[in-house]
Order: C-alpha cells, then structure tokens, then sequence
C-alpha cells in the first residue's frame, strides 16, 4: 500500500469517527420529529445552581444587586422562613406556654409563705417603671405583628380572606417598623438604670445553693433581684441587641450588606425573635399568676414587707437601713 493509500485511509478513519462523537450533540440539537432543539445547547438548570454563590449577567446600571438572576441560597432560606420557622417557631412558643401551664397545675401560685403583713415597701420608683412599661409595650406589639409574618399566612389568611389580610399586613408592617424605635429607647433605659443591679454577687451562689427558694425550708438569699433574674436581664439585653441590629438591617436594606447579607439578618431576628418570646413568657408567667405579690412591683411600683423578706432579704436589709427604718427579723445585709 503506497503512502498515499494509507493516507487516505487514515483520513477516512478520522473523518468516521468525528462523526460518531459529534453524533449525539446533533441529535440533542433536533427534537423528536425531526424539528431544531433551541434549548439543547443551554446549560442545565442543575450546573447554574451549582455556581457559586451565585448566577450573575452583565448590567448598564450602578446596581449591582439587579444583575443577580439567581441565588441558589435563597432557595435555602425559603425553605427556612415557609418550613423550619413556622414548625420550629410553633414548637418552641406552644412548648412554653404548655409546660408553663404544667408548672401551675402542679405548683399552682406561689403565696407569701408569711402571709401579707400590711406593710409596703418601694421597689420600683416611677421613671424604672416607665422605662420598663415602655420596653414591655413596644414587645408585645413587636412580638404580635411580627408573628404575623410568619405565621399570618398560615394562620390569619383563612380566617379572614385575602383582601382584609393583606391590609391588616400592610398595617402590621409599619406599626412593627416605627414600635422598634420605642423597643430600643426602653432596651437602652432598662440597660443604664438596672445594669449595677444585675451584676453578679456571692450572694447568687448562696441562691443557687438553696434551690432558688423553690425548695421548702429552705431560704434564699437575694439582693435587690435574684440570679434568676439576672439571668433573664442578661439574656434579655443579648437578644433586645439581636433583634435590634437585624432589624435595622431589615428596616433599611443594603446599606452595608448584600443578598446573602440580608438573607442571614433575616435568619437571625425571626430565630433570636422566637426565643426571645419564649424567655418572656416565662418572665410575664412569673410576674403574674405565677407568684402572689409579684406583679405589685412593677404594677404599683411596692411590694408588701413579707414579700420583700422572702425574695429579697438583702435588698430589703438594706432599704430600710438607709431609711432608717429597723426590721429585727430581716437576714443582715453582707
């Protein structure tokens, strides 16, 4: 065989197969009866979701948000704000308020284990109560309107139609957006006024050692609030700061933060916000029904002397020492 013979035979067998390679593309170009696939050479859904972090085109425009065509990670937080939240939320709320009624079937209200005495003692000036009435206010209505995102569709929407929904919605979003500046002027009251009191002492070890005054015959020990308290205003300014700074970001968009940003701001207030409802449910539980005289502190701003005896005894010592006043059964002051 000469070596143009061979040539041409190895040409041949190249030419062969091409074809068999490119076979399949050109079939994936034409459809089942024959007709040209527009689509055949567009990529797969599956390869653009798998770019990170996201699909993006080209704009004339200075905003760069609006060249964002898709964002596999917000099919992530959809799925967290319609699926997780809503189950996760609705445990977490319903789970307290469930064992909070287990703890009043079995412990019911607890009384003043002395009885009233007659006598009255201030807890609470004016301006503390304002700033926490303030805090106290703007929470609940915070708490309500913001639920309503969450749960509203689910909820609400059935109840009353789309139409009254999506006004009562509108109305909930901005009563929820101008409350917040009220919620953070409280936050910050409550912080500056209480802080001193709410710092940890000997004295919350000795309270922890005697149960917390939840078990008989024994007393605890308290200043001015107890540790459980503390533990409550600590965790309370942590998720007031929380909510506040998501929420900021939420209430004005991209400014310091992008999609993903924002995406996680949003994570973080309905999470801490969750949480946070809890914590004060059991707060108003025990501020209410759940000890005789509690509320009396923050309702009247005094509390009767056999009360202050029993939860705050060093707090007490102290008050009335500095008004001059004796009290010959109160635990002296450390």
């Amino acid at each position: 065989m000469t070596f143009l013979a061979r040539f041409r035979l190895a040409t041949l067998v190249l030419a062969l197969l091409a074809v068999a390679v490119a076979a399949p593309a050109l079939a994936q170009k034409f459809g089942p009866d024959g007709a040209p696939n527009p689509t055949a050479s567009v990529t797969s859904q599956r390869e653009l979701l798998q770019q990170v972090p996201r699909i993006t085109g080209r704009i004339d425009i200075p905003d760069t948000k609006a060249g964002v065509l898709i964002q596999p990670a917000g099919r992530t937080w959809d799925y967290f704000h319609q699926v997780l939240l809503r189950w996760g939320g609705a445990i977490v709320i319903l789970g307290t308020v469930a064992l909070l009624a287990i703890a009043y079937l079995i412990l019911g209200r607890l009384p003043i284990s002395a009885g009233r005495s007659g006598q009255k003692v201030v807890r609470f000036k004016a301006f503390e109560r304002f700033a926490h009435w303030l805090t106290a206010a703007s929470f609940v209505i915070l708490g309500l309107t913001g639920l309503n995102i969450t749960f509203g569709k689910a909820v609400l929407l059935p109840l009353v139609g789309p139409d009254t929904f999506a006004a009562i919605s509108q109305a909930a979003k901005y009563v929820h957006n101008f409350t917040s500046f009220a919620f953070v002027a409280g936050l910050v009251l409550i912080l500056v006024i209480f802080l001193r009191d709410n710092l940890l002492e000997k004295v919350d070890i000795d309270w922890l050692k005697q149960g917390g005054g939840f078990i008989k015959n024994r007393h605890a020990p308290s200043g001015r609030f107890n540790f459980g308290e503390k533990m409550v205003f600590w965790l309370s300014i942590a998720a007031g700061i929380a909510v506040s700074a998501s929420g900021f970001l939420l209430l004005f968009p991209f400014y310091g933060t992008d999609i993903l940003g924002m995406q996680l701001a949003q994570v973080v207030h309905a999470v801490t916000a969750i949480l946070f409802i809890a914590l004060i449910l059991g707060h108003i539980y025990i501020g209410t029904v759940g000890m005789e005289g509690a509320f009396e502190a923050m309702g009247t701003g005094e509390v009767d002397l056999n009360w202050a005896k029993e939860h705050h005894d060093q707090w007490l010592a102290k008050k009335l020492a500095g008004e001059g006043r004796a009290d010959p059964t109160a635990t002296p002051a450390e």
